[in-house]
């Protein structure tokens, strides 16, 4: 037997029979080889194997307790696995459940359903209140889905309907004489924690010792801040306020909580729908679904909903794609919400203190102490020391809370059902005079950068100057910093640069290659996602629509002034009308969307959020997508644009390495630097340009996936049953025309054989509040 000098070697030594131990020791819920529901054969669609696992764990978890998590990447089909892991567990056919969905995925979350479980009823959650627009859905509406698309049809209702018992012993059973089926009511996260206009309660004497100032009514005293100041009416701005005060004619002095506001009886009286439920339909829900949960984790209204949720239903499922942002404390208030007689048996409490020991026990915190050199010296010296939140989690975490709640499913467990997917990073350079002024412009940068070292001013407006110019080389205007004048004893502007205006009506090089990958995707029946963050006052997208129109694409742009809720349907009707490219910014649709008649996604710019990349990136690489996905990131070579793209892909690189994902090699080159901003600013100022490629690195990622998915990664772009298909599809739909492009024949739909015969109707008002469920 060699020598084991190293934990690695003992690791490497035993890890058979360490493995063994550990699948004695926890045994999964579910394996493999267990037989599953008999009741999952009843779906309309069939789950796949790493699927069906997740869908078993999840009803065991229920036997046992009432709440489970779903932790699966985009794409693998979390909605599938909430509506089949409800089927399976409910022991009756005739079983509620409430999904409190992002506002944008109402819909889709309704045509799921009835694509999965037979026989079920759809009802939206449009509101609790009285009034309103006319021409707006209220209360509770069913839906039916008619030749692919949901249309409000069947029962109205309200909530407050639905908990009366009537001749009935329950609400329940009352409900269950209207519906035998499975239902299930959906409330958008926005509309679900939607409450009561509120104002300020105090009283302004108008005479007296107290005139003047905010009176309390119910001690009939001022309300004061300390012992002396007291407050006034232009005191009391957007938040409540309340204060504890001895009760007035009690002897036993006790004291009260006196919140000095009240409901605006002024305005449209309303209610969150999830409060209602909370407090007047306990257990009226059998289930209750949070979508992206990942979202409800802050001291919000709508993570209070969860919570309210949780306490109200018989089984809760949350469903999230990225549970930790890579802090430990990212799910505290989440497993509080869902577990909170477990959190207290640890000790935690709810708030800071309990959030502070939970990231001493299962985070990672850096300790820093300064000590002045010049002070050192004596025994006076100055010490300062702080305490900084540093990412990272320790594997107890894992083991005492998550491994008991979490079903986990990633895309390498269903790889085999999906299509080919690459990445490919494409560098242009730029003209001539652009790269002179572009080089004027970061010039001034830099100096600015070096004399003004630790300016967050100056950081934010090189990092976003020197994305979007190469873009939106005009009517940039001059810049300006912020810094602190000793003298004035004021903050005061400075100028950074004043970049140089260029030609507007001209294109350049990124926009001719952008135009040029366009039509080539085009020529392969392939439509084209376009994603673009600046669209405000350097306004991209803009620009592009009218570069692409002028090309002869026909282009479509998604603000954000489409209500979420109608995004869905927008691009459905966009694809009738036969657009070839859309225009977004990728915050619009990182969740949820399913672009699959979108499979090829560019990139002309990226931002530098990590986490929007990589949903945004995702969002036709699906399950139903059947053609190779092509994803290209477009950037200007020798620029921030690069450096940026270089540094986002490093930090996914890590990501992908921490969630366990990749073998790893990439760890070793990354920047200690977590914050993009300073990492961006070190790149302008100390390395310039030099190291690793921005090309090279995402070639690592590429190199990566392959490892990953080496089933996908072998079939290339002219893998044709898909491929095939999908032109047989869109050759009854599709006629090649020549249009203002020069280069190749783009197959443009045919807007007559495309359209669906329907005409638009008048809108018809919704009535409010329906009297009762059987009028």
């Amino acid at each position: 037997m060699h020598e084991l000098l190293t934990i690695y070697d003992y690791m490497r030594s035993y890890s058979q029979l360490l493995g063994e131990r550990i699948l004695d020791e926890y045994a999964a819920l579910h394996s493999f080889h267990d037989q599953v529901s008999p009741r999952l054969k009843q779906l309309l669609r069939t789950p796949f194997a790493a699927q069906q696992i997740a869908i078993m764990g999840v009803v065991k978890r229920w036997q046992a307790a009432r709440t489970a998590l779903i932790v699966a990447e985009c794409g693998t089909g979390k909605t599938l696995m909430a509506l089949a892991a409800m089927h399976a567990h409910s022991p009756k056919p005739h079983y509620t459940a409430l999904a409190m969905v992002p506002p944008h995925l109402v819909l889709k979350w309704a045509r799921e359903a009835f694509l999965t479980i037979p026989g079920i009823r759809v009802f939206l959650v449009d509101g609790l209140r009285n009034g309103g627009e006319p021409n707006q859905p209220h209360g509770i509406n069913e839906v039916r889905l008619v030749k692919g698309r949901v249309l409000r049809d069947g029962i109205r209702s309200s909530l407050s309907d639905l908990r009366m018992a009537r001749f009935h012993t329950s609400a329940r059973k009352r409900w269950s004489s209207v519906c035998s089926q499975p239902a299930l009511f959906i409330v958008g996260r926005e509309r679900a924690k939607l409450g009561y206009f509120w104002r300020h309660a105090f009283v302004i004497p108008r005479s007296g010792r107290y005139f003047g100032c905010a009176v309390n009514p119910d001690s009939g005293k001022p309300v004061m801040v300390g012992d002396e100041r007291r407050l006034t009416a232009e005191d009391f701005l957007e938040a409540k306020i309340g204060e504890v005060v001895d009760r007035c004619g009690d002897q036993s002095r006790k004291q009260i909580h006196s919140a000095l506001w009240q409901a605006d009886e002024t305005k449209i009286p309303r209610m969150a729908p999830v409060e209602f439920i909370g407090r007047y339909m306990p257990r009226w829900f059998d289930y209750a679904i949070c979508d992206e949960i990942h979202q409800l984790a802050g001291d919000t209204a709508q993570g209070n909903a969860l919570g309210t949720l949780a306490s109200c239903t018989d089984r809760v499922l949350g469903l999230t794609g990225t549970l930790l942002g890579g802090y430990a404390d990212d799910v505290f208030n989440t497993l509080f919400r869902l577990e909170a007689a477990k959190m207290k048996q640890r000790g935690y409490e709810w708030g800071a203190s309990g959030r502070t020991a939970f990231v001493q026990d299962y985070g990672v915190l850096e300790t820093v102490t300064k000590v002045e050199a010049i002070d050192n010296a004596c025994s006076n010296a100055r010490s300062t020391t702080s305490v900084h939140r540093k990412p990272g989690a320790s594997p107890l975490l894992f083991g005492e809370f998550l491994m008991q709640l979490c079903a986990f499913v990633f895309l390498d467990d269903i790889s085999s059902e999906l299509p080919a997917y690459e990445e490919e990073l494409v560098g242009v350079a730029m003209d001539d005079e652009m790269r002179v002024a572009y080089e004027e412009l970061e010039q001034s940068i830099r100096e600015a950068l070096r004399k003004n070292r630790r300016n967050r001013s100056v950081l934010s407006t090189m990092l976003n100057a020197l994305l979007v110019y190469p873009d939106h080389p005009f009517g940039i205007g001059t810049l300006y910093g912020v810094r602190f004048d000793a003298e004035a004893r004021r903050k005061v502007k400075f100028v950074i640069a004043e970049p140089r205006d260029l030609a507007e009506d001209c294109q350049y090089s990124k926009e001719r290659e952008l135009v040029a990958r366009v039509k080539k995707e085009l020529a392969e029946g392939r439509r084209c996602q376009i994603f673009a963050v600046y669209t405000r006052k350097h306004d991209v997208n803009a620009r592009l629509e009218k570069i692409l129109k002028e090309a002869g694409i026909h282009t479509a742009v998604l603000r954000a002034n489409v209500d979420t809720a109608k995004r869905e349907a927008w691009y459905e009707k966009q694809i009738r009308q036969g657009v070839q490219a859309v225009i977004a910014h990728p915050r619009l649709v990182e969740t949820g969307l399913d672009l699959l008649e979108f499979p090829t996604i560019i990139f002309y710019e990226s931002g530098y959020s990590l986490h929007t990349l990589r949903q945004a990136s995702r969002r036709s690489w699906r399950i139903g997508q059947r053609r190779p996905v092509r994803v290209i990131f477009l950037c200007y070579e020798n620029t921030m644009q690069t450096a940026c793209l270089r540094l986002m892909g490093k930090k996914l690189l890590v990501a992908l390495t921490m969630e366990g994902k990749f073998a790893g090699e990439g760890l070793q080159n990354v920047d200690e630097d977590d914050d993009m901003l300073a990492a961006m600013a070190r790149e302008l100022v100390e390395k310039n340009g030099i190291g690793e490629s921005a090309d090279a690195v995402w070639r690592s990622l590429h190199a990566e996936h392959q490892k990953l998915f080496p089933a996908t990664s072998d079939r290339k772009y002219d893998d044709s049953s898909a491929a095939d298909q999908c032109d047989r599809e869109g050759a009854a739909l599709t006629q090649p025309v020549e249009g203002d492009l020069d280069s190749a024949l783009i197959a443009v739909p045919d807007r007559q054989s495309v359209l669906l015969p329907w005409k638009r109707r008048r809108s018809r008002a919704a009535i409010p509040e329906q009297g009762s469920l059987f009028g």
